[in-house]
C-alpha cells in the first residue's frame, strides 16, 4: 500500500487507481499521462509483461471518456533487452492503442534507437505518437531539425539524468538557455503542436508568448505532485494542460528521487510527516 505521503507523487497501484485520479483530475480541466512505473529491465519476460500491461491499459482507456494518453520508457519495454524487443513492444502497444502515445527518453546512449522508433511510427500513425527530447543534450538542437518535418508532439524537458560534460550543459544557466532555445525553435518550425514539460514559470510565460507570436499551438505537461494548482490555474486560462501520472507496484524509488531532486518536494514531505 502507498503511503500517505508517496500517494502524493504516485496514483496508486493498480490501474483502477490511476483512473480514478486522471477523472478527478479531468473535471478540473487537466488533461492525464498515464505512466506505469518500471524501467531498466534485462530480461524479456519482465519487459513483455509491461508492455503486455500497456496493452490492457489503452483498451481501458478506449472503453472510457477520458481526456488520457499514455507515456512508456524504453527500457521498461525491451531497450536493455535488445533493439528487437524494445521494437517488437512498442509496436505492439501503438497497435493497439486508440490514445496518443508518447515514448519518453532516458539517459544518451539510447537516444538515437528512440528517435529512430519514433520516426518510423510518427509516419505510420500519421502523428499518433509522441516524444521527449531534453535539452541539455547538445546534440538536441540537430535532432529538433530532424523531427521538425515529422508528424506528431515533441515535448520538451530540460533533462534529468547526469550526463558527461563532453555532450550535454550541466550549469543551470546554460541548460535554461538551451531550453529557451530549443522552444523558440519549436515554436517556430514545428506544425503539430509544442509540449512545454516543465514547472519552472519562467519557460511557461515564455511558452506563451512564443505561442502570440508564433500561433502554434502547444500544451504545457507537469508532474503529479509538482505545482499542481498551477496546473488548475492554467487550465482554467485556457492553457491545455497535461498531468504525467506515474502508477504501479515499483512506487518508491520514483517517489524518493522525486524527494530528493527538488527543495520543494523534500519540504512539502517533511511538512506531512509534522502534521
Amino acid at each position: 500500500m502507498i503511503p500517505p505521503i508517496a500517494s502524493n507523487f504516485v496514483a496508486g497501484e493498480s490501474p483502477g487507481a490511476a483512473l480514478s485520479h486522471v477523472e478527478d483530475l479531468n473535471r478540473q480541466g487537466v488533461g492525464a499521462i498515464l505512466n506505469l512505473l518500471g524501467e531498466h529491465y534485462h530480461e524479456r519476460p519482465a519487459a513483455d509483461e509491461d508492455a503486455d500491461a500497456y496493452v490492457s491499459l489503452v483498451e481501458d482507456l478506449a472503453a472510457r471518456d477520458l481526456d488520457a494518453c499514455v507515456s512508456v520508457k524504453p527500457s521498461q519495454i525491451g531497450l536493455g533487452v535488445s533493439d528487437t524487443a524494445f521494437e517488437e513492444n512498442l509496436a505492439r502497444i501503438v497497435d493497439a492503442a486508440e490514445c496518443f502515445v508518447w515514448i519518453d527518453m532516458e539517459d544518451h546512449e539510447t537516444t538515437d534507437v528512440t528517435l529512430d522508433a519514433f520516426e518510423r511510427h510518427a509516419v505510420e500513425t500519421d502523428g499518433n505518437v509522441g516524444l521527449c527530447v531534453q535539452a541539455n543534450l547538445k546534440r538536441t538542437p540537430d535532432d529538433l531539425e530532424r523531427l521538425a518535418s515529422l508528424p506528431g508532439k515533441i515535448r520538451l524537458v530540460k533533462g534529468a539524468y547526469d550526463e558527461p560534460k563532453s555532450i550535454a550543459h550541466t550549469k543551470k544557466a546554460r541548460v535554461d538557455e538551451a531550453y529557451r532555445d530549443c522552444l523558440e525553435f519549436m515554436f517556430r518550425e514545428f506544425d503539430d503542436g509544442v509540449a512545454v514539460g516543465s514547472h519552472d514559470p519562467k519557460m511557461i510565460d515564455y511558452a506563451a508568448e512564443l505561442h502570440a507570436e508564433y500561433g502554434t499551438d502547444y500544451e504545457v505537461q507537469m508532474l503529479m505532485g509538482v505545482r499542481e494548482e498551477a496546473q488548475v490555474e492554467l487550465a482554467a486560462d485556457g492553457v491545455e494542460v497535461n498531468q504525467y501520472i506515474p502508477y504501479g507496484s515499483k512506487w518508491f524509488q520514483y517517489f524518493y528521487r522525486r524527494v530528493r531532486e527538488r527543495k520543494e518536494n523534500a519540504l512539502f514531505a517533511l511538512r506531512a510527516v509534522l502534521s
